[in-house]
């Protein structure tokens, strides 16, 4: 895989996974609803993977890359994270909300865990130290997130 869609591949992913579970469990706390989780998953997924996908390629432009190569990684860091993100609506689509919040979270770890373990083995490094740095990360994330939109219910709505 070429350089510039590895980096696009990585940030995507990434970057798709830590946001939507955020998101998802933001507003799962707060609302404890379907229709919101999805339009915010069907939002962000679109409105972050263009944002996140200018920001890779005005980064790539400030190291004096190609242009082909800058927009390789414009348009895989979008493809990748939109494709990420949405993969998490088809939890909340078909399962019972909480059952889809739970079989989410197990699901994004699950590619945090997987492409560590890639870049781990990648860069001869021991796996596991990297893993638990990424996971550490990502759990984090979740939590925080749980709170604030448990804070916004109570305080907001």
């Amino acid at each position: 895989m070429k350089l510039s869609i590895k980096k696009g591949f990585g940030f995507g992913l990434t970057s798709g996974i830590i946001t939507t579970l955020g998101l998802i469990v933001g507003l799962n706390s707060g609302t404890h609803s379907k229709k919101v989780i999805i339009g915010g998953v069907l939002i962000i997924a679109i409105a972050d993977a263009l944002s996140d996908a200018f920001g890779i390629h005005i980064s790539e432009e400030a190291t004096n890359k190609k242009d082909k190569e800058i927009w390789e990684s414009t348009f895989s860091t979008f493809l990748f994270k939109l494709i990420f993100a949405l993969s998490f609506v088809i939890p909340i689509l078909f399962l019972e909300l909480n059952t889809a919040i739970i079989v989410s979270i197990i699901w994004g770890i699950l590619l945090l865990t997987s492409f560590s373990f890639y870049i781990a083995k990648m860069n001869k490094k021991k796996p596991f130290k990297i893993i638990v740095e990424h996971l550490t990360i990502a759990i984090i994330v979740i939590i925080a997130t749980h709170f604030v939109g448990e804070f916004i219910s109570k305080v907001f709505i």
